[in-house]
């Protein structure tokens, strides 16, 4: 796997300046990971987890230990982090469709794009924006090189038969050799777009990792880390979701993603959770050589490295496994800021968003600041990890459904109205929903005034896990099929 310097040549004399003045020193290594949530070393998510190259990166930079998504789904949260926009401004929640199909937005100036006209060479690898959400018609202002995409290899026969029996709802040991994974090829290309990228310019190095999202693959090194004995489960009640609402239901109403019953009824729950590990292991390897090739390359003093995941993920919590929910598990997502002008070995637990990083980059990289973004700069917590910050973390699932995130508080209100509240310094696991007690209707009040003003509706062609609600019949839609006030919750109580 190549990327050669003759594209990268190609694409600075390409690229148009938008001035004549002196173009940023400072570059940007920005790496993603898909469907990661807490489960990193320097975050304890998980006591067993083994993430040495993160946790070495988080040393040396800011770790946010309260950063939350936007969206706990994997376009409608890359589509506001790159836009800057949430997706209740946006009006994109599902899988489809992509910012350049929105008329609103089809003019809007991306991050990467703020970048690319910036005189930066930029390049991408592997998934930065969500599979196919840009088609290749409207991909040159956004990067001026786009690096291979591989999907995940595919053994011929699933190892687990889940109920949906998706070829990707998958886990085990795949393939032999960690050269023939996704994760390898892409952090290949973004080593060799380091390599090559010329000295004169400064870059804008995006790679999208693909792991810890399903199939969890990883060769068998990697699930040797976690031995099935003395594996540690997550946390879960049996009872867990008898103080939520119906609606919390609704989210996820049919998912591919089993539940914890399936998974408990076919012993599957230890053998998931021992994968998911071991495919955050091996991807965490990948970041690795990613950073020991910036190092290499001379330029690491001047490079501001991000790193960053799209939502998190459930492994039985809340009896759920997979995203889809406005719970911790699903919105608490790894960030971390390493860098010129960043203070190191700093942990901040000021609640902070995705959306905080495009205007931070625009700091950092002494470009223009933009009005039209609604997350805030974390300049001032990147020099000092205790500095306060004036807003909550808001995560949007679906038209009308929000989380407010403060640093011991989640709040949930429903589209129809319905609520949980959660004190997270007593009750870190959310097993007590105190939204009825009503000692807790003043704190509730002053919460739900960060919640955001806009709630556009779904935009055209808006679709795949798709929630609607009618407000003047209570009718509730999933995927464009009606749900039933008295239907089923499916796999829980069919």
């Amino acid at each position: 796997m190549r990327f050669g310097i003759t594209a990268f040549v190609l694409a600075v004399a390409a690229a148009l300046p938008v001035s004549s003045a002196e173009a940023p020193k400072r570059n940007v290594l920005f790496i993603a990971a898909d469907d990661l949530n807490d489960w990193i070393g320097c975050l304890g998510g998980h006591p067993q987890v083994k993430t040495p190259n993160i946790d070495a990166l988080a040393r040396r930079g800011m770790l946010f230990t309260n950063a939350h998504c936007q969206a706990p789904l994997c376009n409608p949260s890359r589509s506001s982090l790159l836009t800057g926009l949430r997706p209740s401004t946006t009006g994109i929640y599902g899988l489809a469709p992509g910012i350049r199909d929105v008329e609103a937005l089809r003019q809007h100036i991306t991050l990467p794009q703020t970048f690319t006209r910036a005189d930066y060479v930029t390049f991408t690898c592997g998934k930065i924006y969500h599979d196919g959400s840009i088609k290749p018609a409207a991909r040159a202002p956004e990067f001026q090189v786009w690096g291979p995409a591989p999907g995940m290899p595919l053994p011929a026969q699933k190892f687990v038969h889940t109920p949906s029996d998706i070829k990707a709802m998958d886990w085990g040991v795949f393939p032999a050799r960690d050269e023939d994974q996704a994760d390898w090829k892409i952090a290949s290309a973004a080593i060799e777009a380091l390599r090559t990228s010329p000295r004169d310019k400064p870059f804008f190095v995006a790679c999208g990792f693909r792991l810890p999202h399903v199939p969890c693959f990883a060769s068998q090194s990697w699930f040797d880390l976690y031995p099935s004995d003395g594996l540690k489960l997550p946390l879960v009640k049996d009872n867990d979701r008898d103080d939520t609402p119906r609606f919390s239901w609704y989210l996820h109403w049919k998912l591919p993603e089993p539940r914890w019953k399936f998974l408990r009824e076919s012993h599957e729950w230890s053998p998931l959770v021992r994968a998911y590990l071991a495919s955050i292991s091996f991807m965490d390897s990948q970041v690795g050589r990613v950073l020991d090739a910036l190092k290499a390359s001379g330029r690491a003093d001047d490079t501001i490295v991000v790193f960053w995941s799209d939502h998190g993920w459930h492994l039985g919590e809340k009896l759920i496994t997979g995203k889809n929910t406005l719970w911790e598990r699903s919105t608490h997502v790894p960030l971390v800021f390493a860098g010129p002008g960043i203070t190191p070995g700093g942990r901040c637990a000021e609640p902070v968003e995705l959306l905080d990083i495009f205007p931070t980059l625009l700091e950092l990289c002494g470009l223009p600041a933009r009005n039209d973004l609604e997350g805030h700069s974390l300049s001032p917590q990147l020099r000092d990890a205790n500095a306060q910050r004036a807003w909550p973390a808001i995560t949007t699932h679906n038209q009308g459904n929000h989380t407010v995130r403060t640093r011991d508080r989640r709040y949930i209100r429903y589209a129809d109205g319905s609520e949980e509240l959660y004190h997270l310094d007593q009750d870190p696991n959310e097993w007590t929903n105190l939204a009825a007690d009503p000692r807790w209707e003043e704190e509730k009040r002053t919460l739900a005034r960060s919640l955001p003003s806009l709630n556009h509706a779904p935009v055209p062609g808006s679709a795949t896990r798709l929630l609607t609600y009618d407000k003047a019949t209570g009718a509730v839609t999933w995927e464009g099929a009606a749900v039933g006030a008295n239907d089923p919750i499916p796999e829980i109580d069919d």
